[in-house]
């Protein structure tokens, strides 16, 4: 018997060779692939790049810093200026992940290029009010006023939402004996300048570089420096805005979380705070 067992050695060292290379069953390799592969990239870092119009810069901050918190990994970088300068910027290629813009008009633009997919969210709703320095040097009392002789408007350039809706707002009151046919064409007289975005508007009526613009409630809001004139809501032109994701977007399941976070319950927490209102349901 001592004779036998060391020809059982080499033998038994075949058998388990055997056993642990080639004769390995399908689910034990396949269960060794799957430990030692890399985790799943819905873990890794995200910069979402949004683009947004001027008016949300100050929300979009405070809305950019709960989402952080909230989706770890994710960062939101935020991009503003005119929605109608953003949307031409993301046409001609700039890597924005999600648009958000004052209108639905730009946002639909990239739909109906193929640059954006459908639909455009609705997200949030502004009104327009009209500010003047806080010295009020004109003595404007009512929004008539802006179109009296020798008023100092600051206005936007034509095609910004902003200044779409101000004549929006011209041409509906109009129709009103306190403001007569001539008001648009007087508003237009007392114009001294066209600015690239809302926030300029803001900016320069506070300096004293002019007497009066109009602008949406919440940019009043954000500044120290001007008064306001309320349209009256009869009066008014409501503002819609308008949300979509990029085609190119390097991250489009981030992207639509957070156009999906903005138009949600947490999102719209936020924009009430800045004095936004919930975007109509129609």
């Amino acid at each position: 018997m001592n004779l036998r067992w060391p020809l059982l050695v080499p033998v038994l060292a075949v058998l388990v060779a055997a056993c642990s290379s080639g004769g390995a069953s399908p689910s034990s390799t396949a269960s060794a692939a799957a430990s030692s592969a890399p985790p799943p990239s819905a873990g890794a870092a995200v910069d979402l790049q949004v683009y947004a119009a001027a008016s949300l810069k100050a929300a979009l901050a405070k809305m950019a810093t709960a989402y952080e918190a909230a989706n770890p990994g994710v960062t939101v970088t935020v991009s503003t200026d005119s929605s109608t300068a953003l949307e031409t910027k993301i046409e001609q290629g700039a890597p924005a992940d999600v648009f958000l813009s004052a209108d639905t008009a730009n946002p639909q633009k990239l739909v109906d290029k193929g640059v954006a997919p459908a639909p455009v969210t609705k997200f949030a709703g502004n009104l327009l009010t009209i500010i003047i320095p806080t010295a009020n040097p004109a003595g404007l009392a009512s929004p008539p006023d802006i179109g009296k002789s020798g008023v100092k408007v600051i206005a936007c350039a034509v095609g910004v939402p902003i200044q779409k809706y101000t004549d929006q707002w011209l041409t509906k009151v109009s129709a009103l004996p306190a403001y007569g046919s001539g008001f648009p064409a007087a508003y237009h007289a007392n114009v001294v300048s066209h600015e690239d975005n809302v926030g300029a508007i803001v900016a320069k009526v506070g300096l004293g570089e002019g007497d009066a613009g109009v602008v949406y409630v919440t940019d009043a809001k954000t500044s120290d420096t001007v008064k306001t004139i309320d349209i009256p809501v009869a009066e008014n032109v409501p503002a819609t805005y308008g949300g979509v994701t990029v085609k190119a977007s390097a991250h489009p399941d981030a992207a639509s979380a957070f156009l999906a976070w903005v138009a949600g319950p947490d999102g719209q927490a936020v924009l009430a705070t800045f004095g936004f209102l919930p975007p109509p349901t129609s």
